[in-house]
């Protein structure tokens, strides 16, 4: 079968690489001049599955409201006449109950771990190598009551049989010894060990490569201006140097996919979430992480990758704009100076920003439309480097008309409905 994929970052390439282990004749389409240079170029880096928790959570309404009016706030709000944005903010907020909370959670855990599954057999049967790192995520607590309120999170965490460590601040300081130069209270953390960490920019050019020796085409630097049905099928994609035909056509374009969709009568619940990150080399390896830890006060995720320290986080709703802001960088670099003080050259560190493509209930839609032969593996949020694996084989497997090895039906955009 002959497949077109329509965008070129981490989701798309996974799941060029797996349609094309499964015998698929492979296209992937992308604007840019090579993979992976949008949301998935400068993310945290952490592949964190028993993290993957949604955003709409019981509670958060008010720290929203607080959170708004912080030196260093994790949520931002520009204001403006954009009726996708007041859809999607009252759609993830009829999500913030602990029932909805519950459901949401253990789809995306697992899904999550799935994904870190094939992640751990795609590098065994390649070799692959993305500065990663196996030695866990921690996530910290700089005060008591975020500690104490971290019950819903293990509960699900048992049920999933996820291993957990909760800790004190010695055992935080054991399991990242660097945090020993900080002045910052710590009241202790949950630590999940077989988190991994890893370049999602290296991995995605380097599975790239892989794909290519296997036969996947990559047109670069094509622009898509639509995709043409008739007769309740896709016939072709439209592209700024002529039409791409395919048997069938993936839609991989992260917050850009409910543009491209909309003029076909779909209405995907996605709405670009901004993030921002920092990149700076080491100065000194004792005061660096060695893995990853999140920062739950700022919302701050701190990811050792290789000679470098990334800082990533921050959820901001400004529609489609790619400004960078000083501030934004001032609280990043605050997060990462108050723990790791002096373990980075923050000045000279480089500033990026990315638009993540969220879901109102934090899911990715991942499976079928109501057009036959389109398809969907998008909106996965923060989570697209930690779900890109198990994502691109669930969608080869339901593209292919095979059977997944995971619960899929709560993934398409059918829940929508």
């Amino acid at each position: 079968m002959k497949v077109a994929i329509l965008g070129g970052g981490v989701i798309g390439v996974t799941s060029a690489w797996y349609l094309a282990q499964a015998g698929h004749e492979v296209t992937v389409i992308d604007r840019q001049p090579g993979p992976a240079l949008e949301t998935s170029f400068a993310n945290a880096g952490e592949i964190s599955p028993g993290y993957a928790s949604p955003w709409a959570a019981p509670g958060i309404p008010a720290k929203a409201a607080r959170w708004l009016f912080m030196q260093h706030a994790p949520l931002i709000v520009r204001p403006r006449p954009d009726a996708a944005m007041l859809r999607w903010i009252a759609a993830m907020l009829g999500n913030c109950n602990a029932r909805a909370y519950a459901v949401n959670k253990r789809r995306m855990v697992r899904l999550a771990e799935f994904s870190r599954d094939r992640l751990i057999a795609l590098r065994q049967f390649t070799g692959i190598h993305y500065d990663e790192r196996s030695l866990g995520t921690l996530q910290l607590f700089r005060e008591q009551k975020q500690l104490d309120g971290i019950g819903k999170d293990v509960k699900v965490l048992e049920a999933d049989g996820v291993p957990f460590e909760v800790l004190d601040r010695a055992g935080c300081l054991a399991a990242e010894p660097g945090l020993a130069n900080s002045a910052v209270p710590i009241a202790g953390g949950l630590r999940l060990p077989h988190d991994e960490t890893g370049d999602c920019f290296k991995f995605t050019n380097a599975l790239m490569a892989l794909a290519a020796e296997r036969g996947v085409t990559f047109l670069w630097n094509r622009g898509i201006d639509r995709l043409v049905a008739e007769g309740g099928r896709i016939t072709h994609v439209a592209t700024d140097a002529g039409d791409v035909v395919a048997d069938a056509y993936l839609v991989a374009m992260g917050s850009y996919s409910p543009l491209l969709l909309a003029p076909l009568g779909i209405r995907l619940p996605v709405y670009p979430v901004k993030g921002y990150s920092i990149t700076a080399p080491i100065l000194d390896e004792s005061r660096a992480p060695v893995s990853t830890l999140l920062d739950e006060s700022y919302k701050v995720a701190i990811t050792r990758l290789g000679d470098r320290i990334r800082v990533g986080g921050m959820a901001e709703l400004s529609g489609y704009s790619k400004d960078l802001p000083p501030a934004r960088r001032r609280t990043l670099e605050y997060s990462v100076g108050s723990l790791f003080p002096q373990a980075g050259d923050l000045a000279g560190a480089t500033f990026w920003s990315g638009l993540r493509p969220m879901t109102p209930d934090s899911t990715p839609v991942i499976g079928a439309t109501k057009l036959p032969n389109l398809f969907l593996n998008t909106g996965h949020g923060t989570l697209g480097w930690t779900m890109a694996c198990g994502s691109g084989h669930v969608i080869a497997d339901l593209i292919g008309g095979r059977r997944p090895e995971i619960e899929t039906g709560d993934l398409s955009i059918a829940r929508y409905a």
